[in-house]
């Protein structure tokens, strides 16, 4: 049986941000990730913010820039125009393949193709003492004393453990990378109403000359019959706004992926455990991301764990972890999801007048919304009409 300190399950963000700061904490830290490679399959649009991702290491050799922002329903538009960039969209595989590497410079050690396939108990008290893990170097054990859940959406190991259910709410994403022969690289479009998502949205994001990123995502249950690849197709072969604008267009990628969007999860530290990204329930309910809350809390999970080492690796000793999440964005998160909650119940013609409210809407303010920068207030007085215009009153009385 091979011994470590700290085993992770997961190479995604939350995951190799987690190996690399406990391996410079000086942990002995393994990550076991399923898919052949780091970011093998993508699952994720790669939206983030330029100031949140420059902290960790991510530069701008790893994403395009974006500073303009066009939100557009069936019968209105509005495009909001930055003086720099704030907002980007990540080359994923060369950006979490960064990741990668500074975690294994770190002294990490990486296992592709591992699939976690079962959790260790002591046999003495029940505690998590390991994993059981399918390698290309055949069956292996591997005893230590923390565990840290970074396998995304279906947070395997608690799941496993039988500490955590399935997600009940939950966002389903179908994507195309494809080359667009005009594209404005500067700027993100998101698409709403009934003719783009019945439940959820469109976007197209910029990767690179000529390259972006077209989908539409649903939310279940409240949506349980729209196919959100059969409605980015409908998109693209009937060329609706902005798709009529771009010219020829050419898939060369599908992506499809999961998010949870039932708000945070209610513990994220157990005895032995710490959940962490999407496999936590950190993830912005408005626009369903959480890249950076993956890196954040990656490293914060990562660090407190080889620093509890010398304890019992307990759920107290984790408590720093635990707070530090929910202190921060645990009630913001809550309210984000009232509103998102709101949107969902929204007809075509209620969102082509929030679209006219939006218009008048600085970038700072629209940028502030879209990252669920409002927990200060009671989202339940939030109307339908008028989303938008409430959202700044209501910033500016707490300022």
């Amino acid at each position: 049986m091979a011994s470590y300190d700290i085993a992770i399950a997961g190479g995604g963000p939350a995951g190799l941000s987690a190996a690399y700061a406990a391996a410079q904490a000086g942990a002995k830290v393994i990550l076991l990730e399923k898919e052949d490679s780091i970011a093998h399959s993508i699952r994720t649009s790669g939206v983030t913010w330029i100031d949140e991702i420059e902290k960790f290491g991510i530069h701008s050799d790893h994403y395009n820039p974006i500073r303009n922002y066009s939100f557009l329903s069936k019968s209105n538009q509005a495009l909001i125009r930055g003086v720099s960039p704030k907002a980007c969209v990540l080359n994923v595989r060369t950006a979490f393949q960064h990741l990668a590497m500074k975690a294994a410079e770190a002294g990490s050690e990486i296992m592709v193709r591992s699939k976690v396939t079962d959790v260790i108990r002591s046999s003495s008290d029940g505690r998590i003492a390991g994993l059981k893990v399918k390698t290309p170097k055949g069956e292996l054990e591997i005893s230590c004393k923390v565990v840290i859940d970074a396998t995304g959406f279906i947070s395997y190991i608690a799941r496993r453990l039988g500490i955590v259910s399935e997600w009940k709410s939950y966002g389903v994403g179908a994507e195309y990378e494809c080359y667009c022969e005009n594209l404005d690289l500067e700027s993100w479009v998101l698409m709403v109403g009934t003719e783009y998502s019945d439940g959820g949205y469109a976007w197209v994001f910029p990767v690179s000359n000529n390259r972006a990123r077209i989908g539409v995502g649903v939310a279940r249950p409240y949506c349980s019959t729209t196919n959100p690849l059969q409605k980015l197709n409908y998109i693209i072969d009937k060329r609706l706004r902005p798709i009529d604008e771009m010219g020829k267009i050419q898939p060369i990628e599908l992506h499809y992926g999961y998010v949870p969007n039932d708000g945070p999860r209610t513990s994220i530290t157990y005895d032995g455990l710490l959940l962490v990204g999407d496999s936590a329930g950190q993830v912005n309910p408005l626009v369903l991301e959480g890249i950076r809350f993956a890196m954040e809390y990656g490293r914060l999970a990562g660090k407190i764990a080889a620093k509890c080492l010398q304890l019992n690796s307990c759920k107290d000793d984790f408590r720093e972890y635990d707070r530090a999440w929910k202190e921060t964005n645990h009630g913001k998160m809550l309210s984000g999801l009232k509103v998102q909650r709101r949107w969902l119940r929204m007809s075509d013609n209620e969102w082509d007048r929030e679209i006219e409210i939006l218009k008048g809407m600085s970038v700072e303010e629209f940028l502030d919304f879209i990252k669920a920068e409002f927990y200060r207030f009671n989202p339940d007085l939030i109307p339908f009409a008028g989303l938008w215009k409430y959202y700044r009153k209501l910033k500016n009385a707490f300022s």
